[in-house]
């Protein structure tokens, strides 16, 4: 699989863990297990088991691979790194053991800028005391409507150095956000066949919260039958703020420091 990612949000995907199970609304079309299947059937051996067919399902199942760890040395530049796209590292069959084993990694290769994002928000919190966070690490929470806004009061109790909200698939209005604490949000709309409409309205109501909160705001996609259906333009134009430059990030991204 390609590592440069098409995710606007960031340069590279890097996949220690694969497989999870549903959780929560947000995970109702989940692409990750699409594309599961889809490399089973290639005969990938990363997504040769399959997850519990209720929550998961063919090739999804959690893994880890250790052999991934070695994956960022080999990254002699700087990049913008998404952890496990296809997973959720705070997943409850991932090992703490290997949860600090990813942790070291990120801390070993300080010159790249690392983004964790999970829906498992509270075994986060729980573990964080017994995590070492390096400067380079970002986490956030997905938030696809308002009964997830309680995994932002648990991000709130990690210690990482930029704590963002990834408002994707925006399904539902979210309301009144505390945005105490975090340092970026994104927001998006859902893709696919089954793709659930988002209401300006709600996208809107989240980039005046932030503009009011000082906090960057990315506006990732509309969605629709392709992530790329009905572009990225909201009210004339993109919205790609970041909270700071990360070193080697690619300079076609226009970064607005939190004011």
């Amino acid at each position: 699989m390609r590592d440069r990612s098409l995710i606007e949000w960031t340069e590279t995907t890097w996949n220690p863990v694969t497989g999870c199970d549903k959780v929560s609304a947000g995970c109702d079309n989940c692409y990750a297990m699409t594309l599961a299947k889809r490399l089973k059937a290639m005969g990938a051996e990363r997504y040769s088991q399959d997850g519990d067919p209720r929550t998961s399902g063919p090739g999804f199942a959690v893994r880890t691979h250790p052999a991934a760890l070695e994956q960022p040395y080999r990254w002699r530049q700087s990049r913008v790194v998404f952890v496990n796209s296809m997973s959720d590292l705070f997943h409850a069959k991932v090992p703490v053991s290997f949860i600090r084993d990813v942790f070291a990694v990120m801390a070993d290769t300080p010159r790249h800028t690392y983004q964790l994002l999970t829906k498992r928000s509270l075994r986060m919190r729980r573990l964080a005391d017994q995590l070492d966070w390096p400067p380079n690490l970002w986490a956030g929470v997905s938030v696809e409507n308002a009964d997830a806004l309680t995994r932002v009061d648990h991000l709130r109790a990690v210690p990482a150095a930029v704590r963002f909200l990834s408002v994707e698939p925006l399904i539902a209005p979210v309301g009144a956000m505390n945005l105490e604490g975090v340092g970026w949000v994104i927001v998006g709309g859902e893709s696919g066949p089954r793709h659930r409409p988002i209401d300006p309205a709600w996208v809107r109501d989240i980039r005046d919260q932030c503009n009011v909160a000082a906090v960057p705001f990315f506006f990732k996609q509309w969605g629709g039958s392709t992530p790329k259906a009905n572009g990225r333009e909201l009210d004339g134009r993109r919205w790609d703020e970041m909270p700071s430059r990360p070193l080697g990030y690619r300079a076609d991204v226009v970064v607005a420091a939190a004011r």
